[in-house]
């Protein structure tokens, strides 16, 4: 580790040195990415104002932007004297089976920064940085004030200045209390692609994670960023970015009038006490997509009570609604399931007015036979919104809850889907990994839905599953706007909401309408091949599909076929070209197998020429086309010399390679 001591007598610095060294000016540092491409600089003014800045191959990606928090203490944004920089070097490999890459190996340059208010007073403030060869991240570690152990972080000066000309696509916060049943906010706002910098979304700011293109002058490559926070638990709260004008954003805590205006909109912490990571991925598109930041930071909180089981699912309500939530149906979807060879079927809300307890026991114990086990859906709601689903008023307490989940162990279930959550304050992100824990103590996986953006929850909670924190399947069914905008959207996530954190989506339908006869509803524009990309680009280990029992005889056989044998565990993930809400191309792969997906939002179809290094030259290949009437076929050819292949894709349609 290296230690440099700053000493104001002299104000002076030298990186390099390991002792105390004299000089002139403002105190500063740097923090270099192991490949040196990507560079930190830490800088205090003369009024003791500290902030960073972020530099790509000597280029700003973020200039100069504030640091710090405020607390019931003390101001540590301004007054502060930079005492010590450590450096060192961050080394880990780790594996999680259910993101987007199972192996990752993590290295960066640390630097903590330790702050003092008066000079030789005890130190006040540490700010850890993170800088790999993609990302930058930090976070502040609250000391104690003599005697002070505890404190309220009433808001946070954290910052990020964008060059003038940068360009956005954010989805905008909604004010809370609104929606339907008074269940917002809940991460389900449409994108807006291309705007301006110097914008604050509805009013409300942005959820995370938040994409920018930077405009650089004589760059052959566009250059992009994406900021988001990873590590949020039960100390502290859920943030959001806010627009101060211009190219400058900062942290947002929530709003007062979520969860029904109870709560402070701060987070109360021990301490010494950390807030979440604050992440900064830089540099192309691919950096943006492959990114494992929101992972790389975090570590698990409790072991995995066993080895929980992913894979794929059906679920009736997305075509059926409320309705289908009965007995005989739930057993259809069982036979379906078993049939495609998935591990689940997911009973979605009503089911304890409409099945029952004791038949949906008998249900898990037929699924059992069958070889499929049961997610059970579940309202959050305690008190926060008007959300009238069943079954209501056990997930918020913890005795019937653990009560409820011990039922639930007793009889095979295999997981939960909880929804209508009431914001980001603090009591519900601790709702949040209550749940978790409390799920893991009797096996039970976990889905979240009208709910928050997951921050590093995959390695945090072994039994986490997925959120939906997106506008998600059920749109389709409910609106035929949202159908004919579905291929743009999807051309949207990889790049945004998918990168940090796996997307309970529940798509890849092939009825052409969203109803149980497949004659009425809104209409599906998208084609086959495009719902069996889907599966590919989005990404989940536990997927419920928006496929129908009768679509094993009216869709088309190498679809049905196709569905079957598609993974939901990834090992590895690989950008080939998109752009945001236009067109998205990526390879995924899985026990050495290769898929590459690729869907069209484009009025003009899609025509481009893919170099395909992960199939070896003269490998045959089965490619899933669609024509220029969005009828799909199948075909075999070999890979050229060159690993090379040009494809086309019309509006609304898809593109599938594999082996």
């Amino acid at each position: 580790m290296k230690r440099i001591l700053f000493s104001f007598a002299l104000l002076s610095l030298v990186l390099t040195s390991l002792t105390a060294q004299p000089v002139i000016d403002s105190p500063s540092a740097t923090l270099h990415s192991p490949d040196h491409r990507l560079t930190l600089k830490l800088d205090v003014n003369s009024q003791g104002q500290p902030t960073y800045q972020v530099l790509y191959d000597a280029q700003q990606f973020i200039l100069p932007s504030p640091l710090g928090v405020v607390t019931n203490m003390a101001d540590l944004t301004q007054g502060l004297i930079l005492t010590t920089f450590d450096t060192t070097t961050v080394k880990e490999n780790y594996s999680l089976r259910n993101i987007k890459q199972s192996q990752v190996n993590y290295e960066a340059a640390k630097g903590v920064a330790t702050f003092s208010q008066r000079t030789g007073d005890q130190p006040a403030l540490e700010v850890e940085f993170r800088v790999s060869n993609r990302d930058v991240a930090f976070r502040y570690r609250i000391l104690p004030d003599r005697e002070t152990r505890v404190c309220v972080v009433e808001r946070e000066a954290s910052g990020f200045v964008l060059p003038e000309g940068t360009t956005t696509f954010l989805c905008p916060q909604s004010k809370p209390m609104g929606g339907f049943a008074r269940t917002s906010p809940s991460y389900e706002t449409p994108y807006t692609c291309d705007e301006p910098i110097g914008r604050n979304g509805w009013g409300e700011g942005y959820t995370f994670p938040c994409l920018f293109k930077l405009s650089q002058s004589g760059e052959p490559k566009t250059a992009w960023v994406l900021i988001s926070e990873t590590g949020t638990d039960g100390n502290y709260v859920g943030c959001r970015l806010l627009n101060d004008g211009g190219g400058q954003y900062h942290i947002g805590f929530p709003q007062p009038g979520e969860l029904n205006g109870f709560g402070s909109t701060s987070a109360a912490i021990s301490l010494p006490g950390f807030t979440p990571w604050r992440t900064i991925t830089l540099g192309s598109l691919a950096d943006i997509v492959e990114t494992t930041a929101a992972f790389d930071l975090v570590q698990s909180k409790y072991e995995a009570s066993q080895e929980y089981i992913y894979g794929k699912g059906s679920w009736s309500w997305i075509i059926g609604m409320d309705p289908s939530c009965n007995f005989d149906e739930q057993k259809r979807y069982i036979d379906f399931s078993a049939t495609m060879g998935y591990q689940s079927v997911l009973i979605d809300a009503f089911w304890d007015q409409q099945i029952g307890y004791d038949k949906i026991a008998e249900l898990a114990r037929y699924g059992k036979e069958k070889g499929v086990g049961l997610f059970l859906w579940y309202n959050s709601n305690g008190a926060w919104n008007d959300a009238p689903q069943t079954p209501i008023g056990k997930m918020n307490n913890q005795r019937i809850r653990r009560e409820e989940m011990r039922w639930m162990q007793q009889n095979g279930i295999r997981g939960i889907k909880v929804d209508f959550f009431g914001g980001d304050k603090q009591p519900m992100m601790q709702l949040y990994e209550d749940i978790l824990s409390d799920a893991n103590d009797f096996g039970l996986l976990v889905i979240f839905h009208g709910c928050t953006l997951p921050r590093g929850w995959e390695r945090m909670y072994p039994n986490y599953a997925a959120s939906e924190a997106v506008l998600a399947s059920e749109n389709l069914h409910f609106g035929q706007g949202a159908c004919d905008a579905e291929a743009r959207n999807a051309c949207i996530h990889p790049f945004i909401r998918n990168t940090v954190g796996s997307m309970d989506f529940g798509g890849s339908a092939l009825n052409k309408r969203y109803s149980a006869d497949n004659q009425h509803g809104t209409v599906r524009r998208t084609s086959d091949v495009y719902a069996l990309a889907t599966a590919v680009l989005f990404q989940s280990a536990v997927q419920h599909f928006a496929l129908a029992p009768n679509n094993l005889t009216d869709a088309p056989s190498w679809a049905i076929s196709f569905m079957k044998q598609v993974p939901t565990t990834w090992d590895e993930v690989k950008f080939i070209d998109g752009y945001p809400g236009k067109y998205v191309i990526l390879a995924r792969c899985s026990a050495g197998k290769w898929y590459v997906a690729g869907i069209n939002a484009e009025p003009t179809p899609l025509k481009k020429t893919i170099c395909l290094p992960m199939f070896l030259q003269g490998t045959p290949l089965q490619i899933y086309s669609d024509d220029a009437q969005l009828q799909g076929s199948v075909k075999t050819i070999k890979l050229n010399k060159k690993q090379q292949l040009t494809i086309n894709i019309p509006q609304n349609g898809g593109i599938l390679i594999t082996e």
